[in-house]
Formats: C-alpha cells, sequence, structure tokens
C-alpha cells in the first residue's frame, strides 16, 4: 500500500500549505504521541533555520502534549544532531523540522523513533491511518509548553570532534558552505577543534536565504571560493546537513559515489569493514561498483533514500552506506546521514592514503548517465504493463553487458524517473528518449 503523507523522506510541502498547515501538524502531533504507546513520552524537536520554523514548532509541541506527550526544544540543530541527541539522551522519539535541500518556502516532518533512526514504513502507514482515518481531531490553538535543551547539542559537537584524533586536521585549509542552513554555528566550529583553518560562505542565514544558490546543490560557488582562496579542499553541506558534497582544490566535484569509494576503500584496508561490502542505491553510477570490486569490496544496492539504505545496512550488518546525493551513513558513528561526519571521514581518509583528493579525482570516470522525468497521469507498475514492460525489455536487452535501466516513480509528485547508464554516451541518450516516449504515450498527460 502507497503512503499517504509521508513521501522518502518524512512530510514535505509548502509550509502552511495542507499537510504541513497549523492543524494538520498538531494532528500529526498527537498521532506520533499516540503511536508510541506510552505514558507521558518525550519527544525532542529541532528546526534548521526557515522562517516557518518556530510556528511549526509551536504547532507540533501543542499536538504532542494534547497526546499526552512532553516536548523538548533543541532550536537550530542539524537533523543528525537531533537523531544523536535522541539516542544518546533516551528521549522517545524525535521530529526534526526541515525540508533538507529545498527552498524557503517549504518545510518538512521528518520523525525518528528512540534509536535515532527514521520511523518505518509500516509506522509511517499507521500514523497516517490515525490521522486520515481514525480522524484524530485537531486540538485547537492551545499552547504545548516545550522546554529548551539547548546544552544537548554541545554533546554532539563532542561526538563530532571524538571521531577524529584530536589535532587530525592540522595544517589543512578547508572552506565549509553552510548553506545558510542548520550546520551554520556546529560545522565551523568541529573542524576548527580538530584543527584545520576554516573559511566559510553561507553561514549568514535570514530565514529565507537557506539553500539559495548555495550548499550542496549549488557547488559553483564552493568552487569558486576553494580555487580563489588557495584552499586544499572545500565540503558544502544541505539545510539540515543530513549530507555532504565536496570539491578537490580545482573545484572538481567530489560526489556521494566518490566519498562512498574513498572511505569504503580506507576502512577496506584496514579491516573495518564489516562483510567487505557498502551499501548504495540503485541510482549510484556502475563505476563505483567496479572500483570497490577491484578493492575486493561488494556493492549491495537499494531503492532510493537513506532510510533504505540503513535499512539494508542493518539487515546485513554492515558499517557503510549511502547515496550519490551526499547521504552517507557511517553506521559505527551515525544511525543517519551526517553531512558533517562525512566531510570529516572524507578527509581523513585522504589524509590515510597516499593520494591527494585531486589525484583521486583525477582517476574517476563515471559511465554516461541520463535522467528524463516524465509527467504521468497514473502509477502503475512499469514492467508489467503490457506496452511499457516490453519496450524496457527490449532497452535492457539492447545495453545488455555495457549499461542498465533505472525506473522509479517520484514520492511526492506525478512523475516517472528513466534513468539509463552505459558505456556509450550516444547509445544512452537516444535509448532514454526512445524509452521515455513511449511511457509518454501510455502514460503521459
Amino acid at each position: 500500500m502507497s503512503k499517504r503523507l509521508f513521501g522518502t523522506d518524512g512530510i514535505r510541502a509548502v509550509a502552511g500549505e495542507e499537510p504541513l498547515d497549523p492543524a494538520t501538524v498538531r494532528r500529526f502531533g498527537v498521532a506520533l504521541t499516540r503511536s508510541l504507546g506510552r505514558t507521558a513520552p518525550r519527544v525532542v524537536l529541532g528546526r534548521d533555520t526557515r522562517e516557518s520554523g518556530p510556528w511549526l514548532r509551536d504547532a507540533l509541541a501543542a499536538g504532542i502534549a494534547a497526546g499526552g506527550g512532553a516536548a523538548v526544544d533543541l532550536g537550530v540543530v542539524t537533523t543528525p544532531g537531533l537523531a544523536w541527541v535522541l539516542r544518546a539522551r533516551g528521549y522517545d522519539a524525535g521530529v526534526m523540522i526541515s525540508a533538507s535541500h529545498n527552498p524557503f518556502e517549504d518545510n518538512g516532518l521528518k520523525a525518528f523513533d528512540s534509536a535515532g533512526v527514521k520511523l518505518s514504513d509500516d509506522v509511517e502507514r499507521n500514523i497516517e491511518a490515525l490521522i486520515l482515518d481514525t480522524g484524530v481531531d485537531d486540538p485547537g490553538e492551545q499552547a504545548g509548553s516545550t522546554r529548551k535543551q539547548t546544552s544537548d547539542v554541545d554533546g554532539y559537537v563532542e561526538h563530532l570532534v571524538g571521531a577524529l584524533d584530536r589535532g587530525r586536521l592540522s595544517g589543512l585549509r578547508i572552506a565549509l558552505d553552510c548553506a545558510n542552513g542548520a550546520a551554520c554555528q556546529i560545522a565551523p566550529r568541529v573542524f576548527r577543534d580538530l584543527g584545520a583553518e576554516v573559511l566559510t560562505i553561507g553561514v549568514a542565514p535570514d530565514g529565507r536565504n537557506i539553500n539559495l544558490d548555495c550548499g550542496s546543490l549549488h557547488l559553483e560557488k564552493l568552487a569558486e571560493f576553494v580555487r580563489a582562496n588557495g584552499c586544499d579542499s572545500g565540503l558544502a553541506f544541505d539545510g539540515d546537513a543530513d549530507r555532504c558534497l565536496a570539491v578537490d582544490r580545482h573545484g572538481r566535484v567530489v560526489d556521494g559515489d566518490a566519498i562512498l569509494f574513498v572511505t569504503g576503500r580506507r576502512l577496506k584496508r584496514d579491516g573495518r569493514l564489516p562483510g567487505d561490502a557498502v551499501v548504495a542505491t540503485i541510482m549510484s553510477n556502475f563505476w563505483l561498483e567496479e572500483r570497490l570490486g577491484a578493492e575486493g569490496v561488494q556493492l549491495h544496492r537499494t531503492k532510493v533514500g537513506d532510510k533504505y539504505v540503513l535499512e539494508t545496512m542493518h539487515r546485513r550488518k554492515l558499517a557503510l552506506g549511502g547515496e550519490q546525493s551526499g547521504h552517507v551513513i557511517f553506521g559505527d558513528h551515525a544511525t543517519t546521514g551526517d553531512g558533517i561526519l562525512t566531510g570529516l571521514q572524507l578527509l581523513d581518509a585522504v589524509l590515510a592514503g597516499d593520494e591527494s583528493l585531486d589525484r583521486i579525482v583525477d582517476g574517476i570516470e563515471p559511465y554516461p548517465q541520463v535522467l528524463i522525468n516524465v509527467r504521468v497521469s497514473d502509477k502503475p507498475d512499469l514492467r508489467s504493463h503490457a506496452i511499457i514492460g516490453p519496450a524496457v525489455q527490449g532497452v535492457e536487452d539492447t545495453l545488455a553487458g555495457t549499461g542498465r535501466v533505472v525506473l522509479r516513480y517520484s514520492g511526492t509528485e506525478p512523475l516517472v524517473r528513466v534513468m539509463l547508464e552505459g558505456k556509450d554516451a550516444d547509445q544512452v541518450g537516444e535509448q532514454a528518449e526512445s524509452l521515455a516516449e513511449v511511457i509518454r504515450d501510455e502514460l503521459g498527460v
């Protein structure tokens, strides 16, 4: 059964519009609290720097109070920071108010269980049923009290600093782009405490400039800044800092696949990679699979979403997984993607090896990929469709041994994403356009 409120990463919408209107958010707070099945549960709340964050916190706290719980407010904190505090301080659940890399008009609710892990699909469906089917009442605008506990964030900072040896980054000149988001206060402090010389951009949030021409979706500004200031490398986070992408000293992009390769290879060589395996999603480029294989590391793939990466890591008892977008999970340190931790682990792995980051980038040759979004009126099973299924099989037969086809529906929009990858860029482009046209003819609006 598909989900009705939750997407691949919580509930996300324009702040103020359903399902992120005050009444629905209050009802979500009630439903979440009831779903915990505990007496007077404590729910910890965090938010990024969007101007809608405070009123969403207040609506959520009112719902939690009406459901019999108590809300604790961390203030502005990263999503992985909230997850760490939740687990380390023994809270019953947590909610991060953030729309991650989206513009400021959007916001979202990312809920976590007591282990600091994003809620499973089954729990999300249960909460949806409480709201949409059982008819949880809106408790109204009466304020739900929140207790400030911002000092817990200091423990998270200490946790990050403790991930590396003290002074490990001494001598490095690092640029950080904090996306005018949740990492603004935390990230520079961590990297300076570990000895790096830190230069920053994207550290002046005003409630509306989060992710605006900065952060992990807009690496061109960081690349220029790194080159202009002679930095060894640059790291860019998104609005809630659960992802990290990098640039080398020449300003070339180091994506999540490259980060998985560098850190996975280091862990393998150090004997710290359980199962000699790494988890990635169906979107990761095939070069990663090939290069890890040459290092004796197997790549397991999941559907898109870091929660599914983590589920596979847990099921297979693995320690490293992530997405091309920069969500990387280091299971020995965190229960979710952590951009700041990812940046630290990347730099540490480079320092431990015999190649600079730019030399590593020199040796990476991704397979050509083409991604086409097709707007659709319905979302049937594509591979069993009478017309589309054989067309997909025909493309796969054409690419056999040289490429692959990935089809997936958007979790929040009426779109099917058609991704083809292969060694021959012209062939991949032609086949992608051909398959997209078939889907457009059969399902297009």
